[in-house]
């Protein structure tokens, strides 16, 4: 027999496809018997498997027509924004259903719910399914550590990772250096994470930290990089991706928000391994200019949340240490 097809559709990037897994999670335990199917970036595919939270993945781009294979499905979720632009691209599939925010330029969307600009997006795309009777619960957010190789200097290391998607979200590198050179300078073990893109930054933070080049990752593949994260002590990291990893596997985390509030994008405020550092000002999260906000976090607060989140690791809750 063959089984109703179900598309959600979200293809983003890494913190975005973690910020939605309690999502594709109530979808799996509303639909157990359908195919679900999720349309991402080509870069989540291996990670989107790894949940184990869809049945099968394909790869999309943003707002462009998916593969024709998928056409009449049961259920289409949008997952991706507040429309019109990729409701339509769902709606072009002829769903039965479609699950979405509610669009005025889009009367199919009529009864969805209404979007809220500043809410965070992991309790954005809860609430949408709550809204459609599909019980969703936020804090779904953990992942088992992928079974792959770590880098052996990055095992109970602090990872300092140096990148975030725009220039205006990215800490200085000479700061980053300053917090690695004092853990160095305290006993720790120090490693440093980039992408293919941030070789350079990753690279001066390393110099100017005194560590060695064995100590800067920049050539890891997503699973490797979930599963480095998932080994290291603790994670100093800016606003982006690598964060929502720190959250997803249990690694305490210090993360350094600039233009966008952590009550949108920050850890849950309820687990005190991870802390967000925000000087309470609003910017440009796309800007091309450091934000002044971020300029204003200094090492020192990075250093003292750091101790705090690592002590908070180690306390016991319920009767049981934290991760």
């Amino acid at each position: 027999m063959t089984r109703p097809l179900l598309v959600a559709l979200r293809p983003l990037g890494l913190g975005d496809h973690l910020t939605g897994l309690p999502a594709l999670r109530a979808l799996a335990d509303a639909f157990p018997d359908h195919r679900r199917v999720l349309a991402t970036s080509a870069a989540m595919v291996p990670l989107a498997r790894h949940t184990g939270a869809v049945d099968a993945v394909t790869p999309a781009q943003p707002l462009a027509p998916l593969d024709p294979a998928l056409t009449r499905p049961d259920v289409a979720v949008d997952l991706h924004g507040r429309g019109p632009a990729s409701q339509r691209v769902l709606l072009a599939l002829a769903p039965r259903r479609l699950v979405s925010f509610a669009c005025p330029e889009v009367p199919e969307t009529a009864g969805g719910a209404p979007w809220w600009p500043e809410e965070h997006e992991v309790a954005r795309w809860c609430r949408m399914l709550d809204h459609a009777g599909i019980p969703a619960d936020p804090t779904r957010l953990d992942v088992d550590p992928p079974v792959v190789a770590v880098p052996p200097a990055a095992r109970g290391a602090v990872l300092v990772h140096v990148g975030a998607a725009a220039p205006g979200r990215r800490w200085p590198p000479e700061r980053f250096a300053a917090v690695a050179r004092a853990l160095v300078a305290a006993g720790d073990r120090v490693v440093v994470t980039g992408g293919p893109l941030e070789v350079a930054a990753a690279t001066a933070v390393a110099e100017g930290a005194g560590l060695p080049a064995d100590h800067v990752l920049t050539a890891l593949d997503l699973l490797s990089l979930v599963a480095t994260v998932a080994a290291a002590a603790a994670v100093v990291v800016g606003d982006t991706g690598v964060a929502h990893v720190a959250t997803a596997v249990g690694t305490p985390s210090v993360v350094l928000f600039g233009p966008i509030p952590p009550a949108e994008w920050g850890p849950p405020a309820d687990r005190p391994w991870h802390r967000a550092l925000w000087a309470g000002r609003r910017g440009d999260p796309h800007g091309v200019d450091l934000d002044p906000g971020l300029l204003a976090l200094t090492p020192q607060q990075v250093l003292a949340a750091l101790d705090g989140v690592r002590r908070a690791a180690a306390a016991p809750v319920g009767g049981v240490p934290a991760p």
